[in-house]
């Protein structure tokens, strides 16, 4: 049996066709547009509220506990930054959707920076953490609190499955472990995850 369409109804169909897909792609750029420039504006607004709060810190001369409070999903925890790679994003505390796509997370359950044990940071491989492709031994990671700033060492790197959950282990030395997912490249929700280990940089201001 032959199918017959008309060459005026075939044309119809992919011009009709042709505005949905470009509809569709109208639609999901917009949507990235709005996601980035939400992303942009917590990072301002989340960084002058950080640099007034250190700055106030420094004009009452007021080093306040050396403890942290305890930790509320979404609240400010300071500042990362890897020079070498152009990396400063703020930290927040909690891994959820909206954190994460506005900042990078320190994971509930891991230590603070500062405290004894494993510090754990993770980020989206696509936004604030596509610079760890990059990572190189010996690199320096710097957190600012409101505490201090501690800084790491690179030690390692290594790819392993997201149910390795012994990368987040507790340590009895101060160490960073940051977590994205991995291939940075890859297309759709990737399958593996990055792991950086780096250890505390002991210094005499701290």
């Amino acid at each position: 049996m032959r199918i017959v369409i008309k060459k005026g109804a075939l044309s119809s169909a992919l011009r009709s066709g042709q505005w949905v897909l470009g509809a569709g792609a109208i639609l999901m750029l917009g949507y990235c547009g709005l996601v980035m420039a939400d992303s942009w504006g917590f990072q301002r607004s989340e960084r002058r509220q950080f640099e007034q709060l250190l700055h106030d810190r420094q004009e009452t001369s007021d080093a306040g506990s050396r403890v942290w409070p305890p930790a509320v999903t979404g609240s400010l925890i300071g500042r990362i930054e890897i020079p070498r790679l152009g990396l400063s994003v703020i930290v927040v505390e909690g891994v959820d959707r909206l954190i994460l796509r506005r900042s990078v997370g320190h994971i509930p359950g891991t230590a603070l920076p500062g405290q004894s044990g494993n510090v754990g940071i993770s980020g989206h491989r696509d936004t604030f953490f596509r610079p760890l492709r990059n990572i190189r031994q010996d690199d320096i990671i710097a957190l600012t609190t409101l505490l201090g700033e501690y800084r790491y060492r690179v030690v390692s790197t290594k790819v392993v499955s997201p149910s390795d959950v012994a990368v987040l282990d507790p340590s009895e030395n101060e160490i960073l472990t940051l977590v994205t997912c991995y291939p940075f490249y890859f297309v759709g929700s990737a399958p593996d995850r990055f792991i950086v280990r780096a250890e505390r940089v002991l210094r005499a201001s701290n």
